[in-house]
């Protein structure tokens, strides 16, 4: 049986990382990715946070577009601009296949075409199993630490609904460029559909086209889920590239997650990415936190190599203590949101009138000061008291 120090199921963001930090800190690590290409069947915005290139060592390559507005449209479709970054956008192509180039540099093994299929704990290592689908057979590997970083899908298969989004975006190639304010702003916007669900829908520019795309809680039919982003994407063409003409249009469909984090562990692994929940409830973000959960994960593994047991147990602290608290808030917010959809605008429009309210917001927990835990407190209590009627 194939032995190896460090196991990754998964090269997406949360994956690439740890097998590039694990393979830097001297652990043979060896990648399994279910894909042919890596990063080629990711449907997803690509938005990244200010610094996030910096944070993990990437060529600003990768990044198509530095967009320093976030505009938020409430329910009504009233736009509110909030400073933000800059931001950035890439394409998960590119992200996900620069992150697997530079972990390979490191001298992490990549193997694509190797889907999954089980774990067991023995001992004190961990046996996989997986279908090798280039040579048509299954296989086995032996790893003192596992990190299991397989995305939206892990949740769909091991049933847990709750929080699973039904998503489609469409890749718009235009003849002539759109409105120039498209290229400087990253777009999200909160409404009803058409059965009073709600929507969470984007428009996030690229070097070559627009990425135009929705998603809602629950499964919806594909018809329906279609009609419902034609309808947004006029909504979308009315105000940024009314005379252009549309040259191409890519359909992608997938799982996203927006709810509670999850359990960092699994029996003889770790979890991480989405698979962990990892993902803001309130904007979809969840790069950042997918790619510091494999960072999370090799530090680990590589101060515990002798100890499974202890690397785990770390891992879940460093974990838990970084991003739980501030998705576990994020779910609530978009819950209390959820419940009536006009306090999105009274929300807005503070995050507009105050500057130092959006930044607060937008930091992580360990980044925040004492006024800026004094700026939540108050904004938090005004917007009680201003949605109360609502």
């Amino acid at each position: 049986m194939e032995s190896v120090d460090f196991l990754v199921i998964g090269c997406g963001p949360a994956g690439a990382t740890a097998a590039r930090e694990a393979a830097r800190a001297g652990l043979e690590t060896l990648v399994l990715e279910k894909d042919a290409v890596v990063g080629a069947k990711r449907v997803c915005a690509a938005g990244l946070r200010p610094g996030f290139c910096e944070e993990f060592a990437l060529p600003r390559t990768l990044v198509h577009c530095d967009t320093p507005r976030l505009a938020l449209f409430d329910a009504s479709g009233t736009e509110h601009e909030i400073a933000f970054g800059p931001g950035h956008t890439s394409t998960r192509e590119e992200l996900d296949g620069t992150m697997a180039r530079l972990a390979a540099g490191e001298g992490a093994h990549i193997r694509t075409q190797a889907l999954f299929r089980n774990l067991e704990a023995r001992g004190g290592t961990t046996v996989v199993e997986y279908a090798d689908r280039t040579a048509g057979e299954r296989r086995r590997v032996s790893a003192r630490h596992v990190f299991l970083a397989r995305g939206a899908t892990a949740l769909a298969q091991e049933h847990w609904s709750d929080g699973l989004m039904t998503t489609l975006q469409y890749r718009v190639y235009l003849g002539a460029p759109a409105a120039a304010i498209a290229y400087r702003t990253l777009e999200l916007h909160y409404y009803s559909a058409r059965d009073g669900r709600q929507i969470v829908a984007w428009m996030f520019p690229k070097r070559d086209h627009l990425a135009i795309g929705l998603g809602l809680l629950g499964k919806l039919p594909g018809a329906a889920l279609r009609e419902e982003l034609e309808a947004f994407t006029a909504r979308v063409r009315a105000r940024l590239y009314p005379d252009a003409t549309v040259t191409h249009v890519k359909e992608e469909g997938h799982l996203l997650y927006g709810s509670w984090p999850r359990a960092a562990l699994r029996e003889g692994a770790m979890v991480g990415g989405t698979a962990a929940g990892l993902v803001d409830a309130t904007n979809g973000e969840g790069i950042f936190e997918a790619a510091m959960s494999g960072r999370l994960a090799a530090h680990a593994a590589a101060a515990e190599r002798g100890n499974p047991a202890r690397a785990a147990a770390r891992y879940a602290r460093d974990l838990a203590q970084r991003f739980g608290r501030r998705l576990a808030h994020r779910v609530k917010l978009m819950r209390f949101l959820e419940r009536r959809p006009g306090r999105y605008a009274v929300l807005f429009e503070q995050l507009s009138s105050s500057p130092r309210f959006a930044d607060a917001l937008q930091k992580e927990d360990h980044e925040r000061t004492m006024g800026d835990r004094w700026c939540l407190y108050t904004q938090a209590l005004r917007f009680a008291l201003r949605s109360a009627g609502v």
